[in-house]
C-alpha cells in the first residue's frame, strides 16, 4: 500500500468540511476562490475535484449559489450555504472534534515514540 493513496483518500475525507467551512467564513464564495484556500492548506490537489463536489452539496440542498456580475468577463457563480448546509456543518465539525479526539486518544503511545 502506498502512503500516498492513503493520504489522498484522508483529504478526500474531510474536503466536503473544509469546503463548507470556506464557504460559511466567506458568506458566499466563488469556487477558484475556494480552489485557491484548499490549495493553500494542501488540501486539493486536482482542480476538477471541487466542481463535482459542489454540485452534489448543491443536489443535497446544503448550498444555493448566485449568479453576480465579472469586471473582466462573463458572470460568475458564487456559492453560499444553505440553512440545511449551516446546520450539517455544524453537526460534520462536531463529529469531526469527537473523531480528533479519539484518534488523539488512541494514538498518544504511538506519537510519544
Amino acid at each position: 500500500m502506498k502512503l500516498e493513496n492513503t493520504k489522498a483518500q484522508m483529504r478526500r475525507g474531510i474536503l466536503e468540511m473544509c469546503i463548507l467551512a470556506i464557504i460559511d467564513k466567506e458568506g458566499e464564495a466563488y469556487p477558484s476562490d475556494i480552489i485557491s484556500m484548499l490549495k493553500s492548506q494542501n488540501l486539493i490537489v486536482v482542480e476538477g475535484t471541487l466542481y463535482p463536489l459542489l454540485s452534489r452539496l448543491k443536489r443535497s440542498e446544503l448550498l444555493e449559489y448566485s449568479w453576480k456580475e465579472s469586471k473582466s468577463g462573463p458572470p460568475r457563480k458564487y456559492y453560499s450555504l444553505t440553512e440545511n448546509g449551516s446546520e450539517f456543518l455544524t453537526d460534520l465539525f462536531s463529529n469531526w472534534q469527537d473523531l480528533q479526539k479519539a484518534v488523539s486518544a488512541t494514538t498518544h503511545n504511538l506519537l510519544k515514540a
